[in-house]
């Protein structure tokens, strides 16, 4: 933000200062500073979003892998309670 108030500043800057031509060409150098530095910034905050984002997706994907594995055991166990149950009913079918 420091930067693109800075390019804004340089800006006006160069507009106030329309004195000499030498003050004109000081003035745009220093508002093209500012743009190339205020670009700088928005790079950098571009490329920690882009990491944090790989974080937080990498985060959900193991959640996400975690809850697979957790269903997939559930139902395994649900599976052999029914195997179990099926068992059960067949021998007391058997017995009566």
């Amino acid at each position: 933000m420091r930067t693109i108030a800075l390019a804004a500043v340089a800006a006006l800057a160069l507009g106030a200062a329309a004195c000499t031509e030498a003050e004109q060409d000081d003035a745009q150098a220093d508002a093209n500073e500012a743009a190339a530095d205020a670009g700088d910034a928005t790079a950098e905050a571009a490329d920690s979003l882009q990491e944090e984002a790989a974080q937080v997706g990498s985060a959900i994907a193991a959640g996400a892998g975690e809850v697979a594995q957790e269903i997939d055991e559930g139902t395994d166990r649900l599976a052999e309670e029914a195997d179990e149950q099926k068992a059960e009913t067949a021998t007391d079918e058997r017995g009566n």
